[in-house]
């Protein structure tokens, strides 16, 4: 792997938003997506090297053409869970409180606690079983 590659990925993290968002404008010639931090910088480290590479492997080839062309039809197939957005926040009162959960890479936080999913987070705020999804106003109880 190239050095000046490697080195201009590991920089991506330290990045100011605005530096990334010049650099995005750079790569892409468009204006960067009004997305997270995570989301730029891993777009921006797939960018460098696809533009220092040249091209995609064979395996990356065959596993694009089996992607859904169209975005409705791929974000229909991903559960609603895994549709959120690194770094959102759902926020619910319940009895009076408001509570808040945060999206992590591989699960939410609330007050400081790690939780696998949606439903584990709601069982912990209530103390009863419920479909994490339907607690934090996601979908409609019932709906599927």
């Amino acid at each position: 792997m190239n050095i000046g590659v490697i080195r201009r990925v590991a920089a991506l993290p330290g990045m100011s938003m605005s530096e990334l968002k010049e650099m995005w404008r750079k790569y892409h010639e468009a204006e960067a997506p009004p997305f997270n931090r995570a989301f730029l910088v891993s777009r921006l480290a797939h960018r460098i090297q696809e533009m220092a590479y040249d091209s995609l492997s064979e395996r990356d080839e065959k596993r694009l053409e089996r992607i859904p062309a169209d975005e409705a039809q791929l974000e229909k197939k991903r559960p609603a869970g895994e549709r959120l957005m690194t770094g959102t926040r759902l926020t619910r009162e319940w009895k009076g409180v408001l509570h808040s959960c945060v999206v992590l890479d591989d699960g939410f936080e609330h007050q400081g606690r790690r939780f696998k999913s949606l439903s584990a987070v709601a069982n912990f705020i209530t103390g009863t079983k419920w479909n994490g999804l339907t607690f934090w106003g996601l979908k409609k109880q019932g709906d599927k």
